[in-house]
C-alpha cells in the first residue's frame, strides 16, 4: 500500500489531514512560494497537537535552491530548532551554481539532522543530472526524494520516477506535484511507494466587510479574501483508494 503524505500550511490543515487518514504531513508556510519554513509558533503547536509523523520544510525563501552563506546559516538554525522540538524528519534541499547537489552543505545538513529522516525536496527537479543526484543523495544517507520526475506534474514525469525507483541503492522515491484522486491509479501501476499531495481547496474568508481597493500582496491578482485549506474529504478518498480491499471467505 502506498503511503500518503499531505502538504499542510497551518495547524488547522495538519489536524484535518490527520483526522482524514494521512500517513504523514509535510508542514510548510507560504503556499504561493511553494513552501517555506513554518513559524516557531506553528512548529510548536503542530508538534503538540498532531500524532502522525510531521516533517517540516526547511526553506528560507522562495525561488531557486542555491543559497547565500547567511541563508544557509539560517537553515542550520531552523534545523536545530526543529530537532529540539522532537520532529522525526525534515524536508530540504540545496543545489550549487551548476545545478548539482551541494554536497558539502548537504553533509552539514545531514550532520545537523542526526536522528531525523531527511527528505530531499523538489530541488531535485531543478538539478542538472537526476541520476547522478540520486546516487549522491543515496551516499549522503537521504531517506527519500520528493520529485515530479523533472516535469510540471508527477504524472508527466512517471517514466523518470520508474527509472529512479529501479535503482537498487535509491532512497525512497515519493511522487509529488499534481497527485490527486483521479490519477492515483497511474502511480500505483507505476510502483510508486509514496505519494505527496496538497489535497487543497480555496475557501472564502468569513469577513463580511471587504476593501477591494487594497491588497497585501505584490501580485494584484491575489484574492485577499480566499484561504487555502486541506480538503479532509479528499484526503479520506485518496487514502481509501490506496488501501487494498480485503475479501473474507
Amino acid at each position: 500500500m502506498a503511503l500518503l503524505e499531505i502538504c499542510c500550511y497551518s495547524l488547522a490543515c495538519a489536524m484535518t489531514a490527520e483526522r482524514a487518514g494521512a500517513d504523514r504531513i509535510e508542514l510548510c508556510a507560504a503556499p504561493a512560494e511553494g513552501g517555506l519554513t513554518p513559524s516557531p509558533g506553528t512548529l510548536k503547536r503542530v508538534r503538540e497537537s498532531v500524532k502522525i509523523p510531521v516533517h517540516p520544510i526547511i526553506r528560507p525563501r522562495g525561488g531557486d535552491f542555491c543559497y547565500t552563506d547567511a541563508e544557509f546559516e539560517v537553515m542550520l538554525d531552523d534545523i536545530a530548532f526543529v530537532r529540539e522540538l522532537g520532529y522525526p524528519g525534515l524536508v530540504t534541499g540545496v543545489l550549487n551554481e551548476e545545478g548539482d547537489v551541494d554536497i558539502p552543505r548537504m553533509q552539514k545538513i545531514i550532520y545537523a539532522s542526526q536522528g531525523m529522516a531527511v527528505t530531499f525536496h523538489r530541488a531535485f527537479d531543478m538539478c542538472a543530472n537526476p541520476m547522478k543526484a540520486q546516487e549522491e543523495l543515496a551516499d549522503l544517507g537521504v531517506a527519500r526524494i520528493l520529485t515530479s520526475g523533472q516535469q510540471p506534474t508527477a504524472e508527466q514525469g512517471l517514466s523518470l520516477l520508474r527509472e529512479l525507483k529501479a535503482q537498487s541503492r535509491a532512497p525512497i522515491i515519493m511522487a509529488g506535484a499534481g497527485v490527486r484522486l483521479s490519477n492515483l491509479g497511474a502511480f500505483i501501476a507505476g510502483g510508486v511507494d509514496e505519494l505527496h499531495s496538497s489535497a487543497g481547496v480555496q475557501v472564502a474568508s468569513p469577513m463580511r466587510y471587504r476593501n477591494a481597493n487594497v491588497s497585501m500582496s505584490s501580485d494584484a491578482r491575489t484574492d485577499e479574501y480566499s484561504r487555502y485549506v486541506v480538503d479532509g474529504a479528499m484526503v479520506a478518498a485518496m487514502k481509501a483508494a490506496l488501501t487494498p480491499t480485503r475479501h473474507f471467505s
